[in-house]
Formats: structure tokens, C-alpha cells, sequence
């Protein structure tokens, strides 16, 4: 399962279990969100780490910036870079249950 199918299956099972949702939207909280994700996530059967969860997003962005324009300085400025650790707790934050 990739970092991608993990998320998808995580966001599902923590819609359908409050308890689960609350546990991952108060790693906002945590001194180590990231790590503390990951372990909730791995606990629930969605295999990933920290390392995944950052790379996914920036190997996109990357790949973004190196096609525009020939890449590099040249490039224009895309808006920001996917985080997908925030994006996740976004969406699952304007989730409700049922």
C-alpha cells in the first residue's frame, strides 16, 4: 500500500470512528505531530512514516517546479507545496459523522 492508499484508507476509517478522528485531528497538538500521526495511522493498519508522508508531497511539487519553464530559478512560483499531513487534517476536520 502506498503512502496515497493509506491516507484514502485512513481518512475513510477515521470518518466512520469518532474516536479515531479525534485522535488524529489533537496531534496538531503534539510536540511531534508527524510521529504521532504515523503511529495512529500504523496502529489503525494504514502502513507509513514520517519520511513518507513528507516526500510524497514535495516529490509532486518538484516535479511540478522542474516542468515549468525549464525548471530550476526560472521557474515561476507555485503556490505553496503539499503537506500532506495538513491537508489530511483539513479535510477530515469539515468532516462530520454519517
Amino acid at each position: 500500500m502506498d503512502i496515497e492508499e493509506a491516507l484514502e484508507k485512513l481518512m475513510i476509517m477515521a470518518k466512520a470512528d469518532e474516536t479515531l478522528k479525534k485522535r488524529l485531528l489533537k496531534t496538531r497538538d503534539s510536540d511531534h505531530p508527524l510521529s504521532d500521526f504515523c503511529s495512529i495511522a500504523n496502529e489503525a493498519g494504514c502502513p507509513m512514516n514520517v519520511m513518507d508522508l513528507i516526500e510524497h508531497g514535495e516529490n509532486d511539487y518538484a516535479a511540478m517546479k522542474r516542468s515549468t519553464n525549464g525548471g530550476g530559478e526560472n521557474s515561476p512560483l507555485l503556490d505553496g507545496q503539499d503537506d500532506d499531513y495538513q491537508l489530511f487534517l483539513s479535510r477530515l476536520s469539515r468532516t462530520s459523522r454519517g
